[in-house]
């Protein structure tokens, strides 16, 4: 196979009525990148998610499966699969179907045309988006706190649309929910944060794996440990180097 140009990765738990739709979609959408490849990372599903899976790779020959032993989160899954692609540039969006697969060539086009290597991160921002009212309270709140103690200068952090180069993800700090403070971690390394409305749409099938409360008290203590981390950077700058 030649190497993908791009790797779309979808964390996936307990997603097995979502998979079919989600990997035809990303199918149309990236047709346009090809040579491509896509990640689904079964994060412990309990249901039938990599039957699903593999009922897709029929169809679809570049969708690959990661599968967990057990649940590690969002995160752990994102990372999974980025140590697993092949493509220098990784594409992030939930397997549950609220981000659409069309928005993913605006969030590559950046990097694909950065010659420069100063793009870090294109991260999608939701637009009009179709949650309930009191996670979109929730997230506007975690929002405004975490803009206002990072200047991380990104309104919605929590959205699953996101591109980044590899090599550069795989160097940054890595800690549970680590996707929603990309922004700041990549600003850390001085490299430009790009920022893209994107659309949103509500859950098809399936149930939500997050609830307010919980993401609320792990969210405090993340945002403490980022904005230490961002206040004990030191970049060295190099005036020479022998041969």
């Amino acid at each position: 196979m030649q190497t993908p140009r791009i790797t779309v990765i979808a964390p996936m738990k307990n997603e097995a009525e979502n998979v079919g739709r989600l990997a035809d979609e990303i199918a149309e959408a990236c047709a346009p990148l090809a040579p491509f490849e896509c990640i689904f990372v079964n994060d412990g599903s309990s249901d039938d998610t990599s039957g699903a899976i593999a009922a897709a790779r029929q169809r679809h020959p570049w969708l690959r499966e990661v599968r967990h032993a057990a649940s590690c989160g969002q995160s752990a899954a994102v990372l999974s699969g980025v140590r697993a692609a092949r493509a220098p540039i990784c594409c992030t969006l939930d397997g549950d179907g609220q981000n659409p697969p069309s928005e993913i060539p605006r969030l590559a086009a950046p990097l694909l045309a950065d010659a420069t290597g100063r793009i870090g991160l294109v991260a999608g921002q939701r637009v009009d988006r179709q949650d309930t009212a009191s996670k979109k309270l929730a997230s506007r709140f975690a929002n405004a706190l975490r803009r206002t103690l990072l200047h991380d200068d990104t309104r919605d952090t929590g959205c699953g649309l996101k591109a980044f180069p590899r090599e550069l993800f795989l160097q940054l700090p890595f800690f549970d929910h680590i996707h929603r403070y990309l922004p700041a971690l990549v600003k850390r390394e001085g490299r430009e944060v790009a920022l893209v409305d994107v659309s949103h749409r509500a859950r098809d099938a399936g149930a939500s794996n997050y609830t307010n409360i919980g993401r609320a008290m792990v969210g405090a203590l993340d945002l403490v440990g980022v904005w230490w981390l961002i206040r004990r950077r030191k970049v060295a700058v190099v005036v020479s180097e022998d041969a």
